[in-house]
């Protein structure tokens, strides 16, 4: 389906980016149109493929979780990949996962209390079949992380 943004859609995204969880009667009041005119919208947006849903950001840091990896992992074969991936879907602590070009297969964020737990993990990756090696990247600080940001920048 290809949907096309208006100003009133695209003030709608801005809501909902700012705040997922707003009410669209509070939508509809400050953009003074009614709470069906926002539903609708919203609804031809999600069948539209444009919103997916909604999600809450958890800072991880205040359950304990300090540590974050990047890791790259190389396949013996790439047509194992699809494998790979629902492996390390079975895996909690692997928050983002990406099937990328270059030098490894996928790419991986992982989440972890230290680097005892973040081993653990490692390791667990590394017994996945198929998986040749791995190389980890320590995140040092964390300074973007915002996957609505893109949003702002598009223009209608």
């Amino acid at each position: 389906m290809n949907y096309q943004l208006d100003e009133i859609d695209k003030k709608i995204l801005d809501f909902l980016v700012e705040n997922t969880r707003m009410p669209f009667t509070e939508i509809a009041k400050q953009m003074d149109v009614s709470a069906g005119t926002i539903h609708v919208r919203v609804k031809k947006m999600e069948d539209a493929g444009i919103i997916l849903g909604s999600s809450l950001n958890i800072d991880y840091g205040k359950l304990d979780y300090h540590f974050t990896a990047f890791i790259g992992i190389l396949l013996t074969k790439s047509n194992r990949t699809q494998e790979v991936l629902k492996e390390l879907s079975t895996i909690p602590n692997v928050i983002e996962a990406s099937v990328i070009s270059g030098k490894y297969n996928i790419f991986c964020k992982v989440k972890a209390k230290n680097t005892d737990d973040a081993k653990r993990i490692i390791y667990q990756i590394d017994d996945i079949q198929d998986v040749m090696r791995t190389e980890s990247m320590i995140s040092m600080e964390e300074y973007l992380s915002d996957k609505n940001r893109l949003i702002n920048a598009i223009s209608v």
